[in-house]
């Protein structure tokens, strides 16, 4: 498994992948030296970095992430989400068939390895509140607002 930092508005990204695809992509908390990116990991770094430039919307990346079936399917359900939209659990979960399995739902969510990929900061509490992310409301809010089609300047 290799492993790649890159620098971002939310903090240092770690990316882990081999040839079988992208594993993991999570956001630190601590710094760590950004140093020479491996061969089978640029694409995803170069796309990452035009995420956050604002001139991706989308990945191409194979992805490899370990997880239960279930979670792989709650997996693929929010990479339909489009870019700039947002949706509840309980939408999320009545789209997946089962309404009760909200919190299922969410655990599932709450474990996706491939932040910003796989945009499980796109799911949102059903009143619109910004609950829950693994990476802490902050980055979920920033997240939110860089995919926003309406950009909103401070006013004071």
């Amino acid at each position: 498994m290799e492993i790649a930092y890159i620098q971002t508005p939310i903090g240092i990204a770690e990316l882990k992948g081999d040839e079988n695809g992208l594993a993991s992509v999570s956001v630190l908390d601590k710094n760590k030296p950004i140093g020479t990116i491996p061969g089978i990991l640029e694409s995803a770094a170069k796309q990452f970095q035009e995420y956050f430039e604002g001139t991706r919307t989308e990945f191409d990346l194979k992805l490899n992430p370990e997880g239960t079936d279930f979670q792989k399917k709650v997996w693929e359900a929010l990479q339909e989400i489009p870019f700039g939209k947002t949706i509840s659990y309980l939408d999320l979960s009545k789209q997946l068939g089962d309404v009760k399995a909200i919190r299922a739902v969410a655990s599932a969510n709450g474990k996706n390895p491939l932040w910003i990929v796989v945009p499980c900061h796109r799911v949102i509490g059903t009143n619109g509140d910004l609950t829950g992310y693994a990476g802490g409301l902050h980055r979920k809010k920033w997240l939110l607002e860089h995919e926003s089609p309406v950009k909103q300047t401070a006013l004071f």
